[in-house]
C-alpha cells in the first residue's frame, strides 16, 4: 500500500468515525468583551469560555490541527451612506497536538508556544489583552462608532474530506455588536 493510499483511508476512517459520534454543538460564551482608548490607538480585551466537542478533540489527536479566529471591526455610523470602516483586524491561532513530544503547540503569526496539557493550550485561545484594533487617526471625538465582534472555530481550515457534514460537531463561535460610549468603552 503506497503512503498516499494509506493517509486517504486514515482520512476516510476518521471521517467516518466523526460522522458517527454524536453531534455537540458546543457554543463559545463571552465572559469579557472590553475597549480602551490608549495613545497609540483603540485597544481591545476579551475572554472567552467553550470547550472543544469529543469530535474536535479526536480530531485533534488524530494530526488535523484546529484554527481559531477572532475579528474586530470598528465602524463609524453614517446616516447618509453605508457606516464607514475605521479599523479591521483578524488574528489567527493554530493548535495542534504533536505526538513526538507529546505536547500541544498554539502558533499565531510567527511565535509558537507549546503546553503540556490541552487545558493549558485552550486557556491561551480563549482571550487576549491589549490587542490594537483601530489608529488614533481613524476614530474622532463626537463620532458615533460600534464594535462588531467575533471569535470563532475556522472549520473552512480543516482538510476537505473533513468539511462535510462536520459543522454541528465544530460549532463554536459567538459574535457581539456593541456601540462604543463617548470615552470609546463599550456599552
Amino acid at each position: 500500500m503506497t503512503l498516499a493510499r494509506a493517509v486517504i483511508a486514515a482520512l476516510f476512517a476518521l471521517l467516518l468515525a466523526l460522522i458517527q459520534a454524536p453531534a455537540q454543538a458546543q457554543g463559545v460564551e463571552l465572559a469579557q468583551l472590553t475597549t480602551r482608548r490608549a495613545d497609540d490607538g483603540l485597544e481591545l480585551s476579551f475572554t472567552t469560555r467553550f470547550e472543544l466537542s469529543r469530535s474536535a478533540e479526536d480530531a485533534l489527536h488524530k494530526g488535523v490541527p484546529l484554527y481559531f479566529v477572532a475579528e474586530a471591526t470598528v465602524l463609524r455610523s453614517r446616516w447618509y451612506w453605508r457606516d464607514a470602516r475605521a479599523g479591521q483586524v483578524e488574528r489567527t491561532w493554530r493548535l495542534a497536538w504533536q505526538p513526538l513530544t507529546r505536547q500541544y503547540r498554539v502558533s499565531t503569526g510567527g511565535l509558537h508556544q507549546s503546553f503540556p496539557t490541552l487545558e493549558e493550550a485552550l486557556t491561551v485561545l480563549r482571550g487576549i489583552s491589549g490587542w490594537r484594533i483601530a489608529e488614533p487617526k481613524d476614530i474622532e471625538d463626537g463620532g458615533s462608532y460600534y464594535l462588531e465582534f467575533n471569535y470563532r472555530l475556522d472549520v473552512t481550515q480543516l482538510p476537505r474530506p473533513m468539511q462535510i457534514g462536520l459543522q454541528s460537531g465544530f460549532a463554536l463561535g459567538v459574535e457581539q455588536k456593541r456601540y462604543f460610549a463617548p470615552d470609546f468603552s463599550l456599552k
